[in-house]
């Protein structure tokens, strides 16, 4: 049975799709010298350049630390797997994967995923087009009466799908589909013969964020429609799930990692409404409520790593059934993100019907005038209690503090007890709303409901500060692990002398620990996938991120570098271990006593010896270079 992709496939991919061509599709590109290339970081905000990429090597950010190949790249700014990135990049740049015989399958059974994206495009096409066909007029007139005008459909890729049971079928027989690749898209379904699964409905195309199509969002347009539901959602595919997508994603994806926001609606025409007024960071889910892998698509396109720093705002009704939503959000919270928002329209509007009635400025001032989703929540807790009864205060107390008692993050729970403090004011001070949370707490745990207390994230713990990577101390290690790893022919044998205590920066000597472990300098002739070997062996993520930077940083020189340049670096390197250790054999020679350990200076001094004849000849070379 197939397996996983082969190694030297893997290597194809890289060799052959370019780190600079793949970048400069997300990322405006220009020269910075010496090879390398710079341009503003697409995962955090930032008024200057700091973004490298080193065609052949890989890409940097010296603002957020992120870094890695040209198949890392589009795992976090697409939010993909490994396999997906792989596969993605060898459709582009045609080359045939092939699997291990054995072992585990990494690939979805049937129709290659590049037929299925390749049949949705086409299928896009087309609805495209038969929304200007007379057939179309009731859906045009449907986005005319929401503020839609011909350019707006075509910038969001609105189309029709003629009411005709088997036309788009038909047409992708045409252009060469079969019939099970079409049936594995969900595009058509088959009865007593295949027809077309959206018929006679307004078209919303679903697209990943590197804007291929995967699915389609159906409203219902004709009263005769023999659907009743509203809107239909392409089903399950290899290629759309629909809790991992959301419309709009293709066209907020810069600007949220830009701003660290998503603004997170309900409909396909509230997402419209919401670019159009200038609120680009608007998406919305396809068909379902939502969940954590809504939240994780949104973390990675908000440059969420180690520690959220951004927001999302979810745009709920303040109706009954808008703050079951919300509650829901709020008991999930930290599953989601650090920071969420909610931003409640007027008289329940949606930003849709808020454009219409009013106009765009509306719909920034409502993201705008966003509250903490926590505030929203405890107010609508409290708001059902008479405060200006005692008993109505401690029975909205007593609510409020079981919902409270229910959240994980225990340093939110002291901010949450002050909050409601002050909604219910008089007598019901912060320390009188935590000993009911305690108490809550208490009652849950005894009823066997509580939440499991969270296991300790190891990576959280503190770990020794170490020193600036670019503090001048260790620019010469710096420089030369650059040389390593750009230049592995250049400087080749000259390193033949070097190990791992001639880097005092912990970093630095984890890096050299990792070219050894990969053979060698020498390994890295000729190997263009070399500095992203030395990568992928990585198990520290500071390390990984560490040989990213010196992949891709600029070595200063105005060419490639010379014998002369590498031997300086090389030699200056080893004459400065050769320093230390003449500085720690002269404090021992200081500390012991000459006539009682006689036998023991007399070696020490010979060791320096010869430690000052080795530091002179590095000097000569130094000279000589």
């Amino acid at each position: 049975m197939a397996g996983r992709i082969r190694d030297e496939d893997i290597a194809e991919v890289r060799e052959k799709a370019k780190i600079e061509d793949v970048v400069s599709a997300y990322v405006t590109l220009r020269n910075a010298g010496g090879g390398s290339l710079k341009g503003l970081c697409p995962f955090h905000d930032e008024k200057s350049p700091s973004f490298n990429v080193r065609p052949g090597r890989g890409f940097y950010c010296f603002g957020c630390g992120e870094g890695g190949d040209v198949i890392g790249f589009l795992q976090k700014i697409d939010g993909l797997t490994f396999v997906e990135a792989v596969e993605r990049l060898a459709d582009k740049y045609g080359v045939q994967l092939r699997r291990e015989e054995g072992g585990y399958e990494d690939r979805p059974k049937g129709p290659q995923r590049r037929r299925l994206i390749e049949a949705h495009a086409v299928a896009q096409e087309y609805y495209a087009t038969q929304l200007g066909t007379p057939e179309a007029l009731q859906a045009r007139q449907f986005l005319d009466q929401r503020g839609f005008d011909q350019a707006a459909a075509q910038h969001f890729g609105v189309g029709f799908a003629p009411r005709d049971g088997d036309a788009l079928w038909q047409h992708l027989r045409d252009r060469r589909f079969t019939l099970d690749e079409v049936v594995a898209a969900g595009l058509v379904a088959v009865g007593r013969g295949p027809y077309d699964r959206f018929r006679g409905r307004l078209l919303w195309p679903i697209r990943e964020t590197n804007s291929d199509t995967i699915g389609f969002g159906a409203r219902r347009i004709f009263d005769d429609d023999k659907i009743e539901a509203k809107y239909l959602n392409t089903p399950e595919t290899p290629i759309y799930k629909k809790s991992q997508v959301l419309y709009g994603v293709d066209l907020a994806r810069r600007d949220m990692a830009r701003t660290s926001q998503a603004v997170v609606v309900e409909g396909y025409t509230d997402v419209m409404a919401c670019h159009l007024s200038g609120v680009t960071t608007a998406v919305a889910t396809c068909g379902t409520a939502f969940g954590d892998e809504h939240a994780k698509v949104l973390r990675r396109l908000l440059a969420d790593h180690e520690e959220f720093r951004g927001e999302i705002i979810f745009t709920f009704d303040g109706d009954e059934p808008g703050q079951k939503a919300a509650l829901k959000v709020f008991q999930s919270d930290e599953k989601y993100v650090a920071q969420t928002y909610v931003a409640i329209a007027p008289d329940g509007m949606d930003p849709c019907d808020l454009r219409i009635k009013k106009d765009d400025a509306a719909v920034r001032e409502l993201i705008a005038t966003r509250q903490p989703l926590y505030r929203f929540v405890l107010g609508n807790v409290v708001r059902k209690f008479d405060l200006d009864r005692a008993d109505g205060r401690i029975d909205a107390m007593r609510d409020a503090a079981l919902l409270v008692s229910s959240v994980r993050d225990q340093s939110k729970v002291t901010a949450f007890a002050q909050e409601i403090s002050r909604m219910i004011g008089a007598d019901i001070d912060t320390n009188t709303v935590l000993a009911e949370v305690r108490r809550a707490s208490g009652r849950r745990s005894k009823n066997g409901d509580r939440p499991a207390p969270p296991v300790e994230d190891v990576s959280a713990r503190p770990r020794k500060e170490l020193p600036d990577l670019r503090d001048p101390r260790f620019k010469l290690e710096r420089e030369t692990l650059k040389l390593v790893l750009q230049h592995p022919i250049a400087i080749g044998r000259t390193t033949a002398d070097i190990g791992a205590n001639d880097f005092t920066h912990p970093t630095y000597r984890s890096v050299w620990m990792l070219v050894e472990a990969a053979g060698g300098v020498a390994a890295g002739d000729g190997d263009a996938d070399w500095a992203n070997k030395v990568r992928d062996s990585a198990n520290d993520p500071e390390v990984a991120s560490a040989v990213s930077a010196l992949a891709v940083e600029p070595i200063p020189t105005r060419g490639e570098p010379d014998a002369s340049y590498v031997g300086l670096h090389v030699f200056r390197l080893l004459e400065l271990t050769a320093l230390r250790r003449i500085a720690a054999v002269k404090s021992r020679l200081q500390r012991t006593n000459p006539v009682d350990e006689a036998a023991e200076y007399n070696k020490m001094f010979g060791e320096l010896a010869a430690l000052e004849q080795h530091r002179r000849g590095l000097r000569d070379r130094i000279v000589g270079a």
